[in-house]
């Protein structure tokens, strides 16, 4: 098991790292409805937009772009998922999409940006007394002007990546613990199966590394699963079953931090190789 270093602890389900200029984490805390910078065993709030924050990353304009799965509400209440916009140096939230084609969004859950500027990002359904709403996956301006349904009816669409070239959008599903690919382009398309997870396991959100692996959280199993383009699969286990999120940085970009979600904690490790340098970062 790999050796790792404790970041932040006490928080309230972590999830969607991302890794700053400064060395800095910026972590969403699913539970709490708020984003926190954690450094050095410190943490501070960084915004409170209610909800479920899920995954973020850093836009085009140097702003957090987040998904929020609209979280556990009044039980009279719907709850309202959504993509926002956060002001860093404010907290200010501002609602970009909650619906496509007039249908409402049901939980999205994390995002990517291209070279474009397009912002790509899944809805993983919400579970209901009813039933399970189906996903998808969404590519959208992050100006707030357009929108488009990828792939509809999706079981439970996660973690989304983009691979290196720019040429291949990965989406991890959790419940049938497989990695899909399709071609990055903004119009209605089937995806190809890359790889199944095999085991009793879930799959959560997923970072990309230089050379076009996709590492995934693996759920359950409590580890990463490291899937190749040609569907091999390798996995590196760790101490909490709920590692939901991996991302990468450091000068050499093998600094891996990942969110253990049981211990509310965020930590930190050295990964066999470097991770994808994100194409916008603050």
């Amino acid at each position: 098991m790999a050796d790792i270093q404790i970041v932040a602890e006490g928080l309230g389900f972590p999830e969607g790292p991302v890794v700053m200029a400064d060395g800095s984490v910026i972590v969403m805390e699913v539970a709490a409805g708020r984003i926190s910078r954690c450094w050095n065993g410190r943490k501070e709030v960084v915004s409170q937009p209610g909800g479920g924050p899920n995954g973020a990353a850093i836009g085009p304009d140097g702003a957090l772009y987040l998904c929020n799965n609209g979280g556990q509400t009044e039980p009279t209440a719907e709850p309202a998922g959504r993509i926002e916009r956060i002001d860093l140096a404010t907290g200010r939230v501002e609602r970009l999409y909650d619906a496509c084609d007039g249908v409402a969004l049901s939980a999205p859950n994390d995002l990517m940006f291209d070279t474009d500027g397009a912002l790509w990002f899944t809805d993983l359904g919400r579970a209901t007394e009813r039933g399970k709403e189906f996903g998808g996956l969404y590519c959208a301006r992050p100006d707030g002007g357009a929108i488009t349904r990828i792939k509809g009816r999706a079981l439970s669409y996660n973690g989304v990546g983009i691979s290196p070239d720019m040429k291949t959008v990965y989406v991890a599903d959790t419940y049938s613990a497989r990695v899909w690919a399709f071609e990055r382009r903004i119009e209605p398309q089937e995806p190809r199966l890359v790889a199944t997870v095999p085991g009793p396991v879930m799959l959560d959100s997923l970072a990309i590394t230089a050379a076009g692996n996709v590492c995934v959280a693996t759920l359950m199993q409590g580890a990463i699963s490291t899937v190749t383009p040609e569907g091999e699969v390798r996995v590196t286990p760790f101490d909490d079953r709920l590692v939901t999120n991996i991302a990468f940085g450091g000068e050499d970009m093998r600094d891996a931090w990942l969110t253990f979600s049981a211990a509310g904690a965020l930590v930190k490790t050295r990964w066999p190789e470097p991770g994808m340098k994100l194409i916008y970062n603050a």
